[in-house]
């Protein structure tokens, strides 16, 4: 058979990303993804601790993301993402840009962080105060807080769920419920936080609801990234991706009746 019509493959462009040992949602990451990008996914080593400040700080140390980085040199992405919230922020503003410098040494290629990516996404859409929505414990969601107020961003209002592990469970419902309690207060936009809480198809649905843009872990982490390669994140009408949907966003009758049950 003569398959040279075919043409292919096509140059090969990549996302690294270096995700905590417990990460389980490598396809809700690839949703965002542009056709002509793949991703390839790397984890820290297991280490028997839950989701907490401690696990933060042992999953996100110099060396084990250096090592982590190493491992995806030999199939070249253009740039490297670090998929964790929590690893992210708990060594604060500075800890953060430190670690990026940590995953450059070891890659050679420009490196994005969650809460590096946040902090961009809101200075993009303009937010100064914020609701904010988390899986964590009190104490983690503090230090998230505290990451936020260093950056000069206010907290108006938060929901939090108390969860030390199996975050990757969490039904779309629960989420939504959270999102309502949290935004009782002013805001410019919503934080969903936490790579490992499912949040694709609830985004345009509580864009078009509270009528304020709605961010995540995972999709300011693949909007940071993919920016470094000169495109564009893709999703349903959602306010960071898309400038047309900044302006209350509304969903067309039909769509806002979806993935609520």
């Amino acid at each position: 058979m003569d398959v040279s019509f075919l043409g292919g493959p096509r140059s090969q462009r990549g996302v690294g990303v270096v995700a905590p040992f417990d990460f389980a949602l490598d396809r809700e990451l690839w949703r965002w993804m542009p056709d002509e990008i793949s991703l390839h996914l790397t984890r820290t080593p297991y280490v028997p601790v839950e989701v907490s400040l401690d696990l933060a700080r042992l999953v996100s140390e110099h060396e084990t993301l250096g090592d982590a980085v190493r491992t995806l040199n030999a199939i070249a992405p253009e740039v490297v993402a670090y998929a964790c919230t929590s690893g992210s922020f708990v060594g604060g503003v500075a800890g953060e840009r430190a670690m990026c410098e940590a995953m450059t040494r070891a890659g050679a290629v420009p490196s994005v962080t969650t809460s590096g990516a946040l902090l961009d996404a809101l200075n993009e859409l303009g937010v100064r105060r914020l609701a904010l929505v988390t899986p964590y414990t009190v104490s983690v969601t503090l230090a998230l807080e505290g990451y936020l107020a260093e950056a000069g961003i206010t907290v108006t209002g938060r929901a939090f769920m108390g969860l030390t592990r199996h975050i990757w469970k969490v039904p779309y419902r629960d989420v939504v419920n959270m999102a309502r309690r949290a935004v009782r207060a002013p805001a410019d936009a919503l934080f969903i936080s936490c790579t490992n809480l499912p949040t694709y198809d609830v985004i345009p649905q509580l864009e078009a609801e509270l009528r304020m843009p709605v961010i995540s872990a995972n999709q300011v982490t693949m909007w940071a990234a993919l920016r470094h390669l000169g495109t564009r994140a893709v999703g349903p009408y959602q306010a960071l991706l898309d400038e047309s949907a900044r302006r209350s966003p509304v969903l067309p009758e039909e769509e806002q009746q979806e993935g609520w049950t």
